[in-house]
Protein backbone atom coordinates (compact mmCIF):
# COMPACT_ATOMS: atom_id res chain seq x y z
CA UNK A 1 0.00 0.00 0.00
CA UNK A 2 1.46 3.17 -0.50
CA UNK A 3 2.01 5.96 1.53
CA UNK A 4 -0.65 9.09 1.43
CA UNK A 5 1.11 12.37 -0.59
CA UNK A 6 -0.52 14.80 2.56
CA UNK A 7 1.45 13.23 4.92
CA UNK A 8 4.53 12.95 3.02
CA UNK A 9 4.09 16.47 2.37
CA UNK A 10 3.39 17.88 5.83
CA UNK A 11 6.26 15.64 6.82
CA UNK A 12 8.77 17.25 4.51
CA UNK A 13 7.46 20.26 5.46
CA UNK A 14 8.77 19.58 9.62
CA UNK A 15 11.87 18.62 8.89
CA UNK A 16 12.91 21.74 6.26
CA UNK A 17 11.16 24.18 8.79
CA UNK A 18 12.18 22.11 12.19
CA UNK A 19 13.43 25.30 14.28
CA UNK A 20 10.81 28.02 13.15
CA UNK A 21 7.70 28.11 15.17
CA UNK A 22 6.14 24.91 13.31
CA UNK A 23 2.55 24.24 15.20
CA UNK A 24 -0.71 22.35 13.70
CA UNK A 25 -2.04 25.62 12.91
CA UNK A 26 0.29 27.10 10.54
CA UNK A 27 0.33 23.43 9.00
CA UNK A 28 -3.20 23.65 8.71
CA UNK A 29 -3.03 27.33 6.71
CA UNK A 30 -0.39 25.61 4.34
CA UNK A 31 -1.93 22.47 2.82
CA UNK A 32 -5.54 24.30 3.10
CA UNK A 33 -6.44 20.78 5.32
CA UNK A 34 -8.64 20.86 8.52
CA UNK A 35 -6.21 20.55 11.40
CA UNK A 36 -8.00 17.92 13.04
CA UNK A 37 -7.82 16.04 10.17
CA UNK A 38 -4.03 16.19 9.70
CA UNK A 39 -3.53 15.16 13.28
CA UNK A 40 -6.04 12.10 12.82
CA UNK A 41 -4.68 11.05 9.29
CA UNK A 42 -1.09 12.02 11.01
CA UNK A 43 -1.43 9.90 13.82
CA UNK A 44 -2.90 7.17 11.38
CA UNK A 45 -0.04 6.84 9.01
CA UNK A 46 2.92 7.66 11.18
CA UNK A 47 1.26 6.06 14.49
CA UNK A 48 2.50 9.14 16.68
CA UNK A 49 0.49 12.73 17.20
CA UNK A 50 2.02 14.98 15.16
CA UNK A 51 2.62 17.47 18.18
CA UNK A 52 5.37 14.78 19.52
CA UNK A 53 6.80 13.71 16.06
CA UNK A 54 7.83 17.82 15.81
CA UNK A 55 9.42 17.65 19.47
CA UNK A 56 11.01 14.46 19.14
CA UNK A 57 12.54 15.63 15.51
CA UNK A 58 13.57 18.76 17.50
CA UNK A 59 15.28 16.96 20.61
CA UNK A 60 16.70 14.62 18.13
CA UNK A 61 18.56 17.52 15.97
CA UNK A 62 19.88 19.51 18.93
CA UNK A 63 21.01 16.30 20.83
CA UNK A 64 24.39 16.69 18.00
CA UNK A 65 25.01 20.22 20.01
CA UNK A 66 25.53 18.76 23.00
CA UNK A 67 29.12 17.83 22.18
CA UNK A 68 29.95 21.36 21.36
CA UNK A 69 27.77 23.71 23.34
CA UNK A 70 29.53 24.42 26.62
CA UNK A 71 25.86 24.84 28.62
CA UNK A 72 22.39 23.84 27.96
CA UNK A 73 20.91 27.14 27.59
CA UNK A 74 22.99 27.46 24.13
CA UNK A 75 21.50 24.15 23.29
CA UNK A 76 17.97 25.29 23.94
CA UNK A 77 18.40 28.48 21.84
CA UNK A 78 19.58 26.19 18.81
CA UNK A 79 16.62 24.12 19.54
CA UNK A 80 13.44 25.99 17.92
CA UNK A 81 11.51 25.90 21.33
CA UNK A 82 9.87 28.63 22.79
CA UNK A 83 11.42 28.12 26.33
CA UNK A 84 13.62 26.91 28.40
CA UNK A 85 11.14 25.19 30.78
CA UNK A 86 9.28 23.55 27.68
CA UNK A 87 12.78 22.39 26.30
CA UNK A 88 13.64 20.39 29.32
CA UNK A 89 10.53 19.11 29.99
CA UNK A 90 9.91 17.60 26.71
CA UNK A 91 13.32 16.76 26.90
CA UNK A 92 13.28 14.95 29.84
CA UNK A 93 9.54 13.26 28.03
CA UNK A 94 11.14 11.95 25.34
CA UNK A 95 15.27 11.14 26.06
CA UNK A 96 13.91 10.32 29.71
CA UNK A 97 16.51 12.26 31.57
CA UNK A 98 16.95 15.46 31.71
CA UNK A 99 19.42 17.88 29.53
CA UNK A 100 22.20 18.23 32.18
CA UNK A 101 22.06 14.48 32.88
CA UNK A 102 22.22 13.93 28.87
CA UNK A 103 25.05 16.74 28.67
CA UNK A 104 26.98 14.25 31.18
CA UNK A 105 26.25 11.47 29.27
CA UNK A 106 27.47 12.97 26.26
CA UNK A 107 30.74 13.85 28.08
CA UNK A 108 31.31 10.81 29.64
CA UNK A 109 31.08 12.10 33.23
CA UNK A 110 31.76 9.38 35.45
CA UNK A 111 28.47 10.03 38.03
CA UNK A 112 25.94 9.41 35.74
CA UNK A 113 23.78 6.25 37.02
CA UNK A 114 23.59 2.54 34.61
CA UNK A 115 19.97 3.08 34.75
CA UNK A 116 20.24 6.48 33.19
CA UNK A 117 22.36 5.14 30.65
CA UNK A 118 20.04 2.76 29.90
CA UNK A 119 17.09 4.90 29.39
CA UNK A 120 19.38 7.53 26.46
CA UNK A 121 20.24 4.48 24.99
CA UNK A 122 16.65 2.89 24.47
CA UNK A 123 15.41 6.59 23.72
CA UNK A 124 18.23 6.77 20.84
CA UNK A 125 17.26 3.84 20.04
CA UNK A 126 13.39 4.78 19.02
CA UNK A 127 14.18 8.23 17.70
CA UNK A 128 16.09 6.16 15.31
CA UNK A 129 13.37 3.65 14.80
CA UNK A 130 10.80 6.20 14.10
CA UNK A 131 13.10 8.56 11.72
CA UNK A 132 13.63 4.81 9.75
CA UNK A 133 10.37 4.69 9.73
CA UNK A 134 9.61 7.56 8.65
CA UNK A 135 12.20 7.21 6.07
CA UNK A 136 10.49 4.21 4.66
CA UNK A 137 6.85 5.77 5.14
CA UNK A 138 7.72 8.60 2.83
CA UNK A 139 9.95 6.39 0.42
CA UNK A 140 6.51 4.57 -0.27
CA UNK A 141 4.62 7.32 -2.08
CA UNK A 142 2.99 6.36 -5.18
CA UNK A 143 4.57 7.58 -8.28
CA UNK A 144 3.02 10.34 -9.95
CA UNK A 145 1.78 9.70 -14.05
CA UNK A 146 2.72 11.79 -16.51
CA UNK A 147 -0.40 13.00 -17.61
CA UNK A 148 -1.58 11.31 -21.23
CA UNK A 149 -2.10 13.53 -24.29
CA UNK A 150 -4.79 12.80 -26.26
CA UNK A 151 -3.78 13.32 -29.94
CA UNK A 152 -6.92 15.52 -31.89
CA UNK A 153 -7.65 14.93 -35.10
CA UNK A 154 -10.49 17.51 -35.08
CA UNK A 155 -9.33 20.78 -35.23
Amino acid sequence: MYSNELICNILNYIDTNLFSNINIDLISRTFCYDKFYIMKKFKKEIGISIFNYINTMKINNCIKYFNSSKNVTSIFFKSGFNSLEYFSETFKNIMGVNPYTFKKYILLKPNISDNDVIIIKNSIGKISELKNKVEKYKSNLKPKKDPIKKLSIFK
